[in-house]
């Protein structure tokens, strides 16, 4: 059927922008906002996603508060029938707004029946960097095909818990999204049934994969990684990117090695280093410092009280609670994915950011023998 989108002039298949080139069930499009007062009292990750060939759109905002409590909404609703403008796009009380591309986004929770309201204004201090290409098969079959971009920025708005509001100051926070568009694997609805007579999933011994964001006054630094179980790379990422309006050209990052500490009661850091080479041949050190931490598989990234991302819930569905995050037997359903928010420390300058983790099974450079 035809949507506000096939208005412009943009096409790239001889179809309409309501379908995607192929059917499998995994395709996602999936925008994403995160951020954080640096003084460790608040941190808060909402955005929505849609899935064309579940005829699903979603959406969520999760705020945390003193490291202690997660307040989550979790939101769905069927496509059909119903499909958004140009600019904006809605779940329930949920919308998220493109006020400038590739600039000013704005997400906004409004009333509901779950005690957690939010407005979120982005506005771009660093450009917007495309991720490397993912493309990888498993036992015949496209296990994933994914192209995203990050941005961090500054940020302002509010967010109003149990009836308390939380003015964000700019100043404090720091703040990153990005949205992302393909075949996922894993969380966030690549890892829901597709039917019965599958072979199962290629499962491996060990998988160590993790992110780094680090923001500065004057760059902003990222970096991802996946290893296999002997230490192995086999998919990498890496750009110093320079501030939005600056003019200097990002600089590629060839390399990044890590010495790393980790929480008894999960693979979580609690410490460490990263050591990165430029493609220049320059060497950098990071140190970072944990402030707090989120758990994304709360929100919709893992099956968790009985919802998870692109799962089929009816034309509209929505519900919220509040997680008790000293509960680790409730941390173990969604444990697999793993934010810690830092403070980072480099060559004299300090700085924040994010270490996004995924750490299971064995690992020879840290001892761990297994699941």
């Amino acid at each position: 059927m035809l949507t506000p989108q096939d208005e412009l002039l943009c096409h790239q298949l001889p179809t309409t922008f309501d379908h995607v080139l192929q059917s499998d069930l995994r395709w996602t499009e999936r925008i994403v906002m995160y951020g954080f007062d640096t003084s460790g009292s608040v941190n808060v990750m909402t955005g929505m996603a849609r899935y064309p060939n579940r005829n699903v759109m979603d959406a969520y905002a999760m705020v945390t508060v003193d490291g202690s409590k997660a307040h989550v909404v979790r939101l769905s609703r069927e496509i059909s029938g119903r499909y958004d403008g140009l600019g904006s796009w809605q779940v329930g009380p949920y919308r998220y707004e493109v006020v400038e591309p590739l600039r000013k986004v704005r997400a906004t929770l409004g009333d509901n029946d779950h005690g957690l309201r939010l407005q979120l204004d982005f506005d771009a201090e660093f450009p917007a960097y495309e991720q490397e290409p993912a493309f990888f098969r498993s036992r015949g079959r496209v296990r994933e095909d994914a192209r995203r971009y990050y941005q961090n920025g500054r940020i302002s708005g509010w967010l109003e818990v149990e009836g308390e509001r939380i003015d964000i100051d700019p100043d404090t926070w720091w703040f990153g999204r990005d949205h992302s568009w393909g075949t996922r694997h894993g969380g966030g609805g690549g890892s829901l049934s597709e039917g019965e007579g599958l072979q199962p999933s290629d499962i491996p011994d060990g998988v160590l994969y993790f992110m780094g964001i680090f923001q500065f006054e004057d760059e902003l630094v990222h970096f991802a990684q996946r290893e296999t179980a002997d230490g192995q790379r086999w998919h990498f990422e890496g750009t110093v990117v320079p501030r939005i309006d600056s003019g200097a050209p990002p600089m590629p990052i060839v390399s990044v090695e890590h010495d790393l500490q980790f929480r008894e009661d999960f693979r979580i850091v609690r410490g460490g280093t990263f050591h990165t080479v430029g493609a220049d041949g320059s060497t950098r050190d990071f140190a970072i410092t944990p402030i707090n931490d989120f758990w994304p598989g709360l929100a919709g990234y893992d099956m968790y009280r009985g919802y998870a991302s692109g799962l089929w819930k009816g034309p509209r569905y929505s519900d919220g609670f509040t997680v008790n995050l000293s509960d680790t037997d409730e941390l173990r359903q969604v444990s697999m994915l793993s934010e810690t928010l830092c403070r980072v420390e480099h060559n004299g300058k300090v700085g924040h950011g994010l270490v996004e983790m995924v750490f299971m099974g064995r690992n020879e450079r840290y001892g761990y023998a297994g699941y």
